[in-house]
C-alpha cells in the first residue's frame, strides 16, 4: 500500500512501524469474511480493509473526524483478520497505533470521557475494583437486568496449596479476575500442585496494562507493564514459565518485548518475560500422562469450548484446550464459527453493548447447539460475557478439572 506520512509521525517510532504495516497490506479484502463487526454492520469501514484504510489517512495527515473514531472504536481487536490475512498483516498492532492518534486529535464527548477514564483506573486496581464488584453482587436485585447479568457470582476459591515443590512457575494473578472468578488461579495451582509444581504469586504484580492500552492510556500502560517485570525479576531465574490463566493477558504480556523495545532500561528485561510467557494452555500437555493416570476417567462431561480470540488469533495458540481436555475423556465440541468472537473484548461490553450483545447472542446459540452441559473458555471476559447470556454454566476449563481431582 503506497503510504506517505505526515510530519507529526514520519521517522517515529510508531510511524515507522505503521508504514511498514501500511505496506505489507495488498489490499485483497480476505480479512472482511472473518470480521465480526463486518459480518453484522455490512460496512467496509467497519471491516479491517476500511479500518486500515482510515488509519493511512490520518496519518497521512488527513482531516480525523469523530465518524473516523467511530469505526476504529467499534474493532473488538479479536484479531481474526491476522489470522486470515495472506500477507501477515500486523492489524492489532496498526489499529493501537491509529487509535492513539485519533485519540490526541478528538474530543469525545463528556459522558464518553467519563466512562473511559472510570474503566482504566478502577479495573487495573484490584484493590478498589474488588471492594466496588464486591458491593455490586450485594446490590444485585436492585440493579438493573444488565448490571446483574454482569455481577454474577463466581465459584468461590478453594485452598491455595501448602507444599513447596523443587518446580516452581509464576502465575499472574490479575487485576479483574481474582473478584470476578476466584477459583480460577486457586485452581490452576491444586492441579499444578498435584503434578509436582508450585506455583508463585508475586507481590506487587497486577495488570498486565492490557485495559489502559486499549483505552489508548499507553503511557500508563506502559508503567503496568515495567511494574510487572520488576515484580518478576526476582523470580526469573528459578521459574520455569509465567503461567496465564486469562488469555487477554497472556496475548499483552507476550507483547512487552514489543512494546517496551524503545525503553533502554527496560527492553531487554522485557523480551525475556515475554520468552516465559506462556498460557496454562501451552503447559499442560507435557502433563497429559500424569492427568490421565490421577483421574482415571472420572470426567464423564459433555462441554462446548469457545477458544477465545486472544488466544486463537492474538497467541495463534490452537488446539491444545481440546487436546488435554479429551485426553482425560471429556468430550469436547466446538461450535459453528468457533473462530467469531464472542463480544466480550476486555471492555468493549461497556463501551459498545448493542453489538456486544448481538455477537454473545450468536456465539451462545451456536454453543447451545452443542447441547454440552457446560460451555468452557479460557479467559474470564469470554466467561463472564458467555455467562451472562445463558443458563449452562460457564467455566475455565482447568476447573473441570480441578473439580475431578479434589472429588477423589
Amino acid at each position: 500500500m503506497q503510504t506517505n506520512l505526515a510530519d507529526f509521525i514520519k521517522n517515529t517510532p510508531a510511524g515507522d512501524e505503521a508504514e511498514a504495516i501500511l505496506r505489507a497490506c495488498v489490499h485483497c479484502g480476505f480479512c472482511t469474511a472473518t470480521c465480526p463487526t463486518y459480518q453484522l454492520l455490512g460496512d467496509e469501514l467497519d471491516g479491517p480493509r476500511g479500518r486500515i484504510y482510515l488509519i493511512k489517512q490520518v496519518l497521512e495527515g488527513a482531516p480525523v473526524t469523530a465518524k473516523t473514531q467511530t469505526h476504529l472504536d467499534r474493532c473488538l481487536t479479536c484479531r481474526n483478520c491476522e489470522s486470515t490475512c495472506p500477507s501477515g498483516v500486523q492489524y492489532g498492532r496498526l489499529v493501537d497505533i491509529g487509535r492513539n492518534v485519533v485519540e490526541q486529535r478528538v474530543q469525545r464527548p463528556l459522558r464518553e470521557r467519563a466512562l473511559r477514564f472510570a474503566l482504566k483506573e478502577a479495573l487495573p486496581r484490584r484493590w478498589l475494583f474488588t471492594p466496588v464488584y464486591k458491593a455490586g453482587q450485594a446490590l444485585r436485585p436492585l440493579l438493573s437486568k444488565s448490571l446483574q447479568d454482569k455481577l454474577r457470582p463466581g465459584a468461590a476459591a478453594g485452598a491455595w496449596p501448602a507444599r513447596q515443590h523443587a518446580r516452581t512457575m509464576l502465575l499472574l494473578d490479575g487485576c479483574v479476575q481474582p473478584a470476578m472468578s476466584p477459583n480460577i488461579n486457586a485452581a490452576t495451582a491444586r492441579v499444578l500442585d498435584a503434578l509436582g509444581v508450585q506455583l508463585i504469586v508475586a507481590p506487587k504484580a497486577g495488570c498486565c496494562g492490557a485495559l489502559r492500552h486499549h483505552l489508548n492510556d499507553q503511557d500508563a500502560a506502559l508503567d503496568d507493564m515495567r511494574r510487572n517485570i520488576d515484580a518478576w525479576w526476582p523470580y526469573v531465574d528459578s521459574a520455569e514459565a509465567i503461567v496465564m490463566t486469562a488469555s487477554g493477558c497472556g496475548t499483552t504480556v507476550k507483547e512487552y518485548g514489543h512494546l517496551l523495545a524503545h525503553d533502554a532500561q527496560y527492553a531487554q528485561k522485557a523480551r525475556r518475560i515475554a520468552e516465559l510467557t506462556r498460557d496454562l494452555s501451552e503447559i499442560m500437555p507435557a502433563f497429559e500422562n500424569e492427568l490421565v493416570a490421577l483421574l482415571k476417567g472420572r470426567i464423564v462431561k459433555k462441554v462446548a469450548y469457545h477458544p477465545p480470540c486472544t488466544l486463537q488469533h492474538g497467541q495463534q495458540v490452537r488446539g491444545k484446550v481440546e487436546q488435554v481436555l479429551r485426553a482425560v475423556g471429556v468430550d469436547v465440541r466446538l461450535c459453528a464459527d468457533s473462530h467469531l468472537c464472542c463480544g466480550s473484548a476486555g471492555t468493549y461490553s461497556i463501551l459498545q453493548p448493542a453489538l456486544s450483545q448481538q455477537l454473545r447472542d450468536n456465539k451462545v446459540a451456536n454453543l447451545e447447539a452443542c447441547e454440552p452441559e457446560m460451555i468452557v473458555s479460557a479467559n474470564i471476559g469470554c466467561l463472564s460475557h458467555l455467562q451472562s447470556g445463558t443458563q449452562t454454566p460457564v467455566r475455565h476449563w482447568i476447573e473441570l478439572i480441578d473439580s475431578a481431582l479434589t472429588s477423589k
